[in-house]
């Protein structure tokens, strides 16, 4: 790949329903450059992988596993959070048995490259078998996606060094919440001592650039901009994938960031008039690391890859 011109990082404060900024390409600092805030004490440095969409052709599977290898020996996190469409699709109407195993095969051999790694994943629209023969195979829809992430449900919550970390299911009616999981997700907000740094992840954007460009974004972006401002002492960023851009939006101290996509095109290469290879629009095919510091600050760095 072609050496890639550093960046800004896209800081959008107030961003107002009608009245969106696009998003440049976030800064490409290394963690040797970036030395955080000063007086600030690092709390865990944590990997952002997503949109993965892993499948047999274009070497996907050898050019996924040297991708992981370079997050582990560039940045050594403390651990991965995966952002959903781990195998390339299981929802379309005409997708068989036979490649839903293949492709989850693949990937449970790639993630043999970081298996002294933890690994919290959420579910992407792709993942799931929907045309399996009935509603009662063992293969059909998101609980079969839950076992074969080694997840504990659809949607769950962790704490690590005082940093709690919520994980979303927005596959659902109009890209949302159900009911149930809205339910749950005001509970472990409001179980949470006060100032407790909290990151959110769904696969779907809730704010942002990039569903005005392309779609795809949480339609109670509303009502959940809401409930993180009622928690605003403790809600501090929220991630996603789906668009495949890169993206940074600040509203209400939250920082939203859609991660652009470890596939970029879909591991193909490229949008004909596209800055470089395997770009999709104006995003280059990456991952980011994000610095989560004790008092709550976040950093996070979208790197383009060139495998």
């Amino acid at each position: 790949m072609t050496q890639l011109k550093r960046r800004s990082l896209l800081k959008v404060a107030g961003l107002a329903l009608g009245a969106v900024a696009a998003g440049a390409l976030p800064a490409l600092a290394s963690n040797s450059e970036k030395q955080g805030p000063k007086g600030k004490k690092l709390a865990l440095s944590v990997a952002h992988i997503t949109d993965v969409h892993i499948r047999e052709g274009d070497n996907a599977p050898t050019r996924f596993k040297q991708c992981l290898n370079q997050i582990i020996t560039k940045h050594k996190p403390d651990f991965f959070l995966n952002g959903g469409d781990s195998i390339n699709d299981a929802s379309y109407d005409n997708v068989k048995y036979e490649q839903v195993i293949q492709q989850w095969e693949i990937w449970d051999d790639c993630m043999k490259s970081m298996a002294n790694y933890e690994l919290h994943s959420c579910i992407g629209n792709h993942d799931p078998w929907w045309k399996a023969p009935s509603k009662d195979h063992e293969m059909y829809g998101k609980n079969y996606v839950v076992k074969r992430l080694k997840i504990p449900n659809r949607y769950y919550s962790f704490t690590k060094k005082n940093w709690h970390f919520i994980i979303l299911d927005g596959n659902n009616k109009d890209i949302s919440l159900d009911p149930e999981q809205y339910e749950w997700l005001e509970k472990d907000l409001e179980k949470l001592p006060a100032g407790t740094p909290t990151l959110l992840m769904s696969h779907y954007p809730i704010l942002g650039t990039t569903q005005v460009l392309v779609g795809g974004g949480h339609s109670d972006c509303k009502k959940l901009k809401d409930l993180f401002y009622k928690h605003r002492d403790k809600v501090k960023v929220c991630l996603s994938g789906h668009n495949h851009l890169s993206d940074h939006t600040s509203y209400n101290g939250v920082l939203y960031c859609c991660n652009g996509a470890m596939s970029g095109f879909w591991w193909g290469k490229g949008d004909a008039e596209s800055a470089g290879p395997g770009y999709y629009l104006e995003t280059p095919p990456g991952y980011a690391m994000l610095k989560l510091y004790e008092d709550g600050t976040v950093e996070n760095d979208y790197y383009p890859h060139s495998f």
